[in-house]
């Protein structure tokens, strides 16, 4: 069983930057891939960017290539996402979850965070 919480988010100018956290429970963190997927209102919750279990591969979709960064630190059980150049259209709920793949699709995470919002003003 792996509890996940988020934060970090919060309200931001376009332009600027945030860095969510996502702090996992259980010895088990460092043996699943991690994800960050999000929703908008009135939208399907879509795959942001993806990481190994050792952070030796990451995926992005191509909507935040170049501008947002994953990484995790496995000593203390926990992935981020550092977010730049935000812009109005990546305003949404940001969830984090555990799979035993890497993988962009949500079907295959076993365990989600409760999400944090993120707003981006113009």
């Amino acid at each position: 069983q792996v509890q996940l919480v988020e934060s970090g988010g919060g309200l931001v100018q376009a332009g600027g930057s945030l860095r969510l956290s996502c702090a996992a429970s259980g010895r088990t963190f460092s043996s699943y891939c991690m994800g960050w997927f999000r929703q908008a209102p009135g939208k399907e919750r879509e795959f942001v960017a993806a990481i190994s279990w050792n952070g030796g591969t990451t995926l992005y979709a191509d909507s935040v290539k170049g501008r947002f960064t994953i990484s995790r630190d496995n000593a203390k059980n926990t992935v981020y996402l550092q977010m730049n150049s935000l812009k109005p259209e990546d305003t949404a709920v940001f969830y984090c979850a555990a799979s035993r793949v890497l993988t962009r699709g949500p079907l295959s995470y076993d365990y989600w965070g409760q999400g944090t919002q993120v707003t981006v003003s113009s």
